[in-house]
Order: C-alpha cells, then sequence, then structure tokens
C-alpha cells in the first residue's frame, strides 16, 4: 500500500523516542534493507532488536494518531478499551472523560473514525516490524536463535491479521469468499508500498495466519522453546493457544480442541485459584495463568503521561479518567445471572456497591470515590492496581493477551460442537475447580451447550479485549436492553448488520485505491426501548 511507506515513519519514531537501548531498536533504523542480511548473519542482536521492537508495539502512546492529544491512543490496550466498549457487558457514561465514549455510543461506524484508524494502524505497525524482521531471516535458516526470532515475527504477524480479519469482516464460517483485509509480507512489502494492494478474501487471510502459526510452532518447538518463558514473547504452548482461537473461528473443531489441549498441558501455566481471585488482581505477567501480555514498563511512554493508558481508562483503584467519571461497569443483566456462589460476582460492586472481595480499606476508597450521580452498582473491582498499591499513580499493569483459562473454554467449546456431553463436563470441572464449587454442569444441544460455555466467556473475560470477537463470532448481533445503559446508547442490532463491522480508514483509501472502497459511512444504530 502506498501509505505503507508512511508507517516506515511513524513506526521508527515511536520506538526511537520510547526506548533507551540499542536492544530495543527496530531493525532497518540504522541500516539500509539491501545490508539487513549481512548484517544479521554478523550480529544477530540486530534480529533480536527487531523482536523487541514488535513486542514494543503492542504499548506506545500517539503512534496511530501522531497525535499527543489523543488520550486513547496508546496501542493494542486502547483497541480492547474500543471494542469492548462496543459491545453489550461494558458499560459506562458518554460523557467528556470517557475516550472511548465514540464506541460507546457508536459513533465510531465511519470511514473517519479515528478507533477504526486507531485498529488498523496498530496493527499494521506490528505487521510492518514483523516483515522488518523477517526481511532479514532466511526461511531456511538453522541457526536456532533466528528461528526463534523468525518464530515470534511470524506469530505475531498471524495474531494482528486475525485482529483485522474479525473486525473488518464477519466472522470466517459463510463468508469465506468476502473482502478482508489486504495480506502484506515480506515478499510483497515492497510491491504494496509502490503500487498498492488490494484485500484478500477472508479464505486467503486465514490461509496467512494458519501458515504463519504453523511455521512458528515447527520453529519453536524444535528450538525448545515449548513451555511459556518471557511473556511478552510466545511460545510454542502459546502459539498452539492462539491458534485454537483460530480454529474456533474456522469451525475446525477437533483442531481447536487438539491446540488448546496442547497450551494447557505444555505451557506450564495453570488456572488463578477462588482464592487467588477473591481479591482484586489481574495486573502482573508474572502471574502463573497468563500465556502471552502487554509487558508494560514504568518507563514506558503510556505510563509516564500518567493518564494516557490502560489502568487510567479501566482502573477502578487507581489514578487517571475513570476516576473523574469514566468508570467500566458490567452489564446489569449479565452481573444479575452470576451465581451467589461464584467468585466473580465479587469482580464488581452489587447494586448497593459493595463487593465481598474488598478488604475494609479497598471497599472505604471506592466508596469514597465513586460519586452518587455516577452510581457505584456494578462498577468493575476486577483489575487491581499496579503492585497492589491503593490509588497508584504509577500506572505500569500489564495486559493479559491469552490465559490458561480462556484455553478451558476453548477447549470445552471444541468438544461441546462434537460432542455435548464432553464439553459439558470439561466446562463443569474447571468451573467448579477454579470459580464456583455449586456449578451444575449444563445439558442439552452442541449449541445450548456452546451458549452455557460463551456465557462463561462474558463474565471470565470481562474486561480483557476480546468480547466483540465473540459477539462476532457467535454471529447473535447485539442487544443492549437491560445492561443498563443510559436510554440513548440502549441498541439492538441483528445479526448481519453491517453496521458491526469496522470501516477501512479513509485515509488507507486514499492512497491505495486498489482497495476499492468508496463507502464512507454506515447508519449508526438508532436507540429502542429498554427493558
Amino acid at each position: 500500500m502506498k501509505s505503507y511507506k508512511l508507517l516506515t515513519i511513524a513506526l521508527l519514531g515511536t520506538i526511537a523516542v520510547g526506548c533507551n537501548d540499542l536492544d530495543t531498536y527496530p531493525l532497518g533504523d540504522h541500516i539500509t534493507t539491501d545490508q539487513k542480511d549481512e548484517v544479521v548473519k554478523n550480529d544477530p542482536t540486530r534480529a533480536e532488536a527487531g523482536v523487541n521492537g514488535i513486542a514494543t508495539l503492542f504499548s506506545v502512546y500517539a503512534n496511530s494518531s501522531n497525535n499527543s492529544d489523543a488520550h486513547y491512543d496508546i496501542g493494542y490496550p486502547g483497541v480492547m478499551l474500543s471494542t469492548d466498549s462496543r459491545g453489550y457487558d461494558m458499560v459506562s457514561l458518554d460523557i467528556g472523560y470517557n475516550w472511548f465514549g465514540n464506541s460507546t455510543s457508536w459513533k465510531d461506524v465511519t470511514n473517519t473514525s479515528s478507533i477504526s484508524t486507531l485498529i488498523w494502524r496498530t496493527a499494521y505497525n506490528q505487521i510492518f516490524a514483523c516483515n522488518n524482521v523477517l526481511t532479514t531471516i532466511a526461511e531456511d535458516t538453522e541457526d536456532p536463535t533466528l528461528m526463534y526470532y523468525r518464530a515470534q515475527a511470524l506469530a505475531f504477524r498471524a495474531f494482528q491479521y486475525h485482529v483485522l480479519a474479525q473486525y473488518y469482516q464477519f466472522t470466517y464460517i459463510g463468508n469465506e469468499d468476502k473482502r478482508c483485509v489486504p495480506v502484506i509480507t515480506e515478499k510483497n512489502a515492497l510491491e504494496a508500498a509502490a503500487e498498492g494492494l488490494a484485500c484478500s478474501t477472508v479464505e486467503e487471510v486465514y490461509q496467512q495466519i494458519l501458515s504463519d502459526f504453523g511455521e512458528a510452532i515447527e520453529s519453536l518447538t524444535a528450538t525448545g522453546h515449548v513451555r511459556v518463558g518471557a511473556k511478552k514473547f510466545v511460545s510454542a504452548a502459546t502459539v498452539h493457544g492462539l491458534r485454537s482461537r483460530v480454529y474456533l473461528c474456522m469451525g475446525k473443531w477437533q483442531e481447536a480442541a487438539d491446540d488448546a489441549k496442547y497450551a494447557i498441558e505444555n505451557s506450564g501455566c495453570t488456572p488463578y485459584s477462588i482464592a487467588e481471585v477473591s481479591r482484586p488482581t489481574f495486573w502482573s505477567c508474572d502471574d502463573h495463568s497468563w500465556l502471552w501480555a502487554v509487558d508494560v514498563e514504568e518507563s514506558d511512554r503510556v505510563v509516564t503521561t500518567s493518564i494516557c493508558n490502560w489502568p487510567s481508562h479501566m482502573g477502578t483503584f487507581t489514578y487517571g479518567y475513570a476516576q473523574v467519571g469514566s468508570w467500566r461497569k458490567i452489564s446489569k443483566q449479565l452481573y444479575e445471572e452470576i451465581p451467589a456462589g461464584d467468585v466473580r460476582k465479587g469482580w464488581f460492586l452489587d447494586e448497593e456497591g459493595l463487593s465481598p472481595n474488598l478488604t475494609e480499606e479497598y471497599q472505604e476508597y471506592v466508596t469514597d470515590a465513586v460519586s452518587e450521580d455516577v452510581g457505584r452498582a456494578y462498577v468493575q473491582v476486577k483489575f487491581g492496581p499496579y503492585k497492589d498499591v491503593l490509588g497508584q499513580t504509577i500506572n505500569a499493569s500489564d495486559l493479559p493477551l491469552l490465559r490458561v483459562e480462556e484455553l478451558y473454554l476453548i477447549l470445552a467449546e471444541a468438544q461441546a460442537m462434537t460432542s455435548p456431553s464432553t464439553g459439558a463436563a470439561t466446562l463443569g470441572e474447571f468451573v467448579r475447580a477454579y470459580r464456583n464449587p455449586d456449578y451444575v454442569n449444563p445439558v442439552g444441544t452442541a449449541q445450548d451447550i456452546r451458549k452455557a460455555i460463551y456465557w462463561q466467556r462474558r463474565v471470565e473475560l470481562w474486561g480483557e479485549g476480546v468480547s466483540y470477537f465473540d459477539i462476532m463470532r457467535m454471529n447473535e448481533g447485539l442487544d443492549r436492553r437491560g445492561a443498563g445503559f443510559e436510554p440513548s446508547l440502549v441498541f439492538n442490532i441483528a445479526p448481519g448488520d453491517p453496521v458491526l463491522l469496522y470501516h477501512i480508514p479513509q485515509s488507507e483509501s486514499n492512497a491505495n485505491t486498489l482497495l476499492g472502497y468508496t463507502d464512507s459511512a454506515t447508519p449508526s444504530p438508532q436507540p429502542v426501548a429498554d427493558y
């Protein structure tokens, strides 16, 4: 794509400003493309620098907008917040301090939407960095270190293409031939920059995703990187887990089950216990249930901005935008469905503004912090403050990208689609052991069990940036009635409605005419009567 060239400048500028040593500079900052192959042969640490740069791009400030006043522009955590805000399980007020209000109110349905630009550029900036690394390492390298670096670039690239595929087109099944997004790799990057590139079909995008994940798994397995290590990078177990998500979208149930099971058994990760999640947590990638994470450092620019970061927008116990009115709440309807014996009910305040998961100190803090006019009911207390410091002003919390708990739910769903009783048993064993000892296995058809698992996903993964993926994958539309939204934000959107898709940014279409996009907006959904 012609605009793909512009990413080079933005990417290199961001990394250079945000990092302090050579190990975090991406390849290409000081050497030309023609020099890269020889440099990597002589100094593989250059490849390491490129891979570190790829991971760094998950959490960068003002990278998609080049505007320091865009406080939503915080990298992939901003994507997670914006898309969760579009759904029906995260409730918040559409006020000035809510930087994701355009998603909450569905004003982001145009090709000039800042959120669509955030999604697009966050993904393609990272894809660009991955391609940059892959250009420097031969496909047939037998050097274990370079094989590891190449696997990282392939896996990160595949992850971002799966993100794009789920936001810019409907789910895989039944839409294989529909236009999706351009597939830019190290092999066609120069062509894309010089001449533009048409969108690939959903099928073609998924083929690239599976190819990248497949090669990454082979290399990581061959080099002994099976078990989870540094959480900002991927292991073979992690990639199996990520691929199980892809197979779930494709309806390849056995493959999804096999991958999820492999990741569970080989990652070295175990679910949080009931005791461990009986208090605010989910802020450290050192936790034993996390396979992959956005690993944030105190020196990162998103942290030193003080308020332009994920804890600021989400956190109930930290300094930031939530503290001035943009509190994140769970759907009233979903909260009321959580059984009293389920530890996750305490991840949210009840209708009186109380949670059994909070100490007296924490309860007093949130009672004082949340004003009565906003309402304390259903405010999230799932995510603890960085280092468990109440009123934390250093917002350096890590974010989970893949937890082992999700793999159990993927395994259960994949099993349920071929053997409902098997999937129900897997689900029941997991929930009773780790969340609710009184849970009773669901019964019924494959679809009945699948819906029960989907409900568990909505609760377990609340606020972790996967809810919109599930809404699109389940193809059941989006109904906000009974959730607790303001009357003007209560929508009931039918399955398959074009408004559910994000628009490719106008700036991209202008620069790359081969995309063939002429539409500028989809009519925003209209409010409906609540109940």
